[in-house]
């Protein structure tokens, strides 16, 4: 099940607010948010849920015998082994097929690659109960003896199986206690619809077209403006899909009084491939400046271990995001413009207009999204080759220019959609409002009106539609 379905907003979600509210204490209402998180992740395949029961499970024992014992190296003992059980179970069953058919290459052995099946979610719950106990380590919260609520904490479905990475920490207090007002649901209702349009509407019509300008079986020979206009459609996508499962987390969670933090902030307006990842799946960047970069020295231990230790965070992050060579290419990608940046091209971008520093970034964004999409390198280099062939290709189609035409309006929104915009425009109108201590009664009712005008404009482009991808399940 996934949140941009019909079944899942208007059966599902739908149940479990009615459900929620209906229960009286906290208490009731974490049971009703557990067994519902249970009954959403087994959805799409219950032996799967074996396997989180049982990686919350450690993660919390493990918690706890960090948290009861009374030497330090008891304590990097359980720390050592929480690592080594979930990492490898991560490993198992994301990165064995990848390990074997490499090997595979180069001996002969094995002879057949088993196929195993990803379980869903397993990269985001992995990295946020490690984080938990990391946290517990640290000492920086407190041990939780419930299991039940640390198996809560890690399989709520808002943010379970797409992100954005919450810690422990972010919602320790509001496990306990938390209070729901009406300003809460107001504004999680809101977001919720704006990140379900995002997907509905724009993130699939972009995925549409990105499929039909990058057939695989016509990458050899379509046009050159087909593979960059594609890829463009493929840009916007994956962010409007992302940041859309995004949006629908936090705004379900605002609805029964869990406030994750922000995992997106317009990317695409980044002025360096740094303030890129400042504002790209801030959860991810996050964890691994905290639980890598920083543990391993960061760059307090001179020049070359920061660069070795930058280049273990992206060879890292390339790897989260998938088994194959193209995810550890798109990741060390970064690394070399991040060095750049680091060694001359940073001082450059600060004495440059803002502009080129965007045009910067958005080139090497473009092509990052090149490496990320096309595992097969057969086809990467086929369309690395194919943008620049002016020789032996078209410069563009007919069908192609008929495409963008009939799609300009849709084009023009999902410009608007992936930067702040709107929301400058809103907040300035308020501002204007306040200035002049008045009541800006108009924009109330666009703001009273915009969720269900988007719930009604995303239902009707749900309904009969089977073309409902979504990029981050892989991951």
């Amino acid at each position: 099940m996934v949140f941009s379905s019909l079944l899942f907003v208007f059966a599902f979600l739908a149940i479990n607010l009615s459900a929620y509210f209906f229960a009286s204490t906290t208490k009731q209402k974490n049971i009703v948010l557990l067994l519902c998180s249970l009954v959403f992740y087994s959805w799409g395949g219950p032996k799967y849920l074996l396997l989180l029961l049982a990686m919350s499970f450690w993660s919390w024992f493990s918690a706890c015998r960090i948290a009861n014992a009374n030497a330090a190296w008891k304590k990097k003992t359980w720390m050592f082994l929480e690592c080594l059980v979930s990492l490898s179970l991560l490993g198992i069953f994301k990165y064995t097929g990848f390990f074997l058919t490499n090997l595979q290459y180069f001996t002969g052995f094995p002879s057949q690659i088993p196929n195993i099946v990803l379980p869903i979610g397993i990269s985001f719950y992995t990295f946020q109960l490690l984080s938990y106990v990391v946290d517990v380590y640290r000492g920086e919260v407190q041990v939780q003896r419930a299991y039940w609520k640390v198996l809560l904490y890690c399989s709520l479905f808002h943010q379970c199986i797409a992100g954005p990475i919450v810690r422990y920490k972010t919602v320790a207090d509001e496990i306990e206690e938390r209070h729901v007002t009406i300003h809460d649901i107001a504004d999680g209702v809101r977001r919720f619809s704006i990140g379900l349009a995002k997907k509905a509407i724009l993130a699939n019509t972009c995925a549409s077209l990105a499929d039909t300008l990058l057939a695989a079986d016509k990458l050899d020979s379509v046009a050159i403006a087909n593979l960059w206009i594609g890829m463009l459609f493929y840009m916007f996508q994956i962010y409007l899909d992302f940041s859309a499962y995004s949006d629908m987390a936090i705004g379900m969670g605002r609805m029964v009084g869990f406030h994750y933090l922000e995992n997106f902030n317009y990317p695409y307006i980044a002025v360096s491939v740094k303030d890129f990842w400042r504002r790209w799946h801030i959860s991810l960047s996050t964890f691994f400046r905290d639980y890598i970069y920083i543990p391993l020295g960061g760059n307090r231990k001179g020049v070359l271990r920061t660069y070795r230790n930058l280049f273990i965070v992206w060879f890292l992050t390339g790897m989260w995001h998938g088994a194959s060579w193209n995810y550890i290419l798109w990741g060390l990608f970064y690394f070399v413009f991040l060095i750049m940046e680091r060694l001359f091209l940073g001082k450059l971008l600060d004495c440059i207009p803002k502009l080129f520093g965007w045009a910067y970034t958005f080139i090497v964004v473009y092509f990052g999204w090149i490496l990320f999409r096309f595992e097969d390198m057969g086809q990467l280099l086929t369309v690395l080759k194919g943008m620049f062939d002016f020789s032996g290709r078209s410069l563009i189609s007919m069908d192609t220019i008929l495409l963008i035409q009939n799609n300009c309006f849709f084009i023009a929104a999902a410009v608007i959609a992936i930067t702040p915009i709107g929301k400058i425009i809103r907040d300035k109108w308020y501002a204007s409002a306040q200035r002049k201590e008045q009541n800006p009664h108009f924009l109330y009712m666009i703001d009273a009106a915009l969720p269900a005008v988007l719930l009604f404009l995303s239902a009707i482009a749900l309904v009969g539609n089977s073309y409902n991808p979504f990029l981050y399940f892989q991951f």
